[in-house]
């Protein structure tokens, strides 16, 4: 790295195109503390309940989701952030096309 810091102008512009019936992500930023990724979710799709090993963050960019937090459920739209504890179950289902940035710290 040239520089002390790693910049992105647009993080929604990053997101690959989706297309129908399908879900992609993308990683555009890793290193030993942090991994960031861009997801796409197409109307309907799901990432089913999960964990993860590590904290981690969700930031809706776009569009509206139903988020899955533990025995919690809420209707998330652009601008909603939220922060999980390691092995939090947890899942994803867009009610819209939704764009939504994953950071995962360890």
């Amino acid at each position: 790295m040239d520089k002390p810091y790693f910049y992105v102008d647009n993080i929604a512009a990053l997101a690959p195109e989706v297309p129908a019936d399908a879900i992609l992500s993308r990683t555009f930023y890793k290193d030993d503390h942090l991994s960031a990724m861009v997801f796409s979710f197409a109307p309907g799709q799901e990432l089913s309940e999960h964990t993860a090993a590590v904290p981690a963050i969700i930031h809706i960019l776009s569009g509206r989701a139903r988020l899955t937090l533990g025995e919690d459920e809420t209707t998330a739209e652009a601008g909603a952030w939220v922060r999980m504890e390691p092995r939090l179950p947890h899942a994803v289902v867009a009610e819209t096309p939704v764009t939504m940035l994953l950071l995962m710290l360890r």
